[in-house]
């Protein structure tokens, strides 16, 4: 009996290492559509401050695509990586319906923002 107990323990223990450490949540889609990005801007010009090369489209399943091709991402939790693809590396946390934001290499958020601008065209 005690063998048995042991060989489940162990085979659960070994079960919990092929489990993702960083894992932030369930897996998940973006809301398609279009989607911009800017930096705020100030009181004495524009609000937002368009910035070229970072706009996207959310297109079916885990798939988005630029003026310079396509790739795709993972969504996990409040969490999206682009995975392949022109923006692979680039991660985003989502603030709220449409909204999101850019997280620095450093892990902490940038000042740059992308929403939800439309549907797809």
């Amino acid at each position: 009996m005690k063998t048995l107990a042991r060989l489940l323990l162990a085979a659960a223990a070994a079960g919990s290492l092929t489990t993702p450490l960083a894992a932030q949540g369930r897996l998940g889609l973006v809301e398609q559509g279009e989607y911009v990005c800017a930096l705020p801007g100030d009181a004495t010009g524009a609000a937002w401050i368009e910035q070229e090369g970072k706009a996207f489209s959310i297109i079916e399943g885990s798939s988005y695509r630029t003026d310079r091709g396509n790739g795709t991402y993972l969504a996990e939790g409040r969490q999206i990586t682009f995975t392949r693809g022109p923006l692979k590396g680039m991660k985003l946390m989502v603030l709220g319906s449409g909204l999101l934001q850019e997280i620095g290499r450093d892990g902490k958020l940038t000042r740059l923002r992308c929403h939800r601008a439309g549907p797809l065209r």
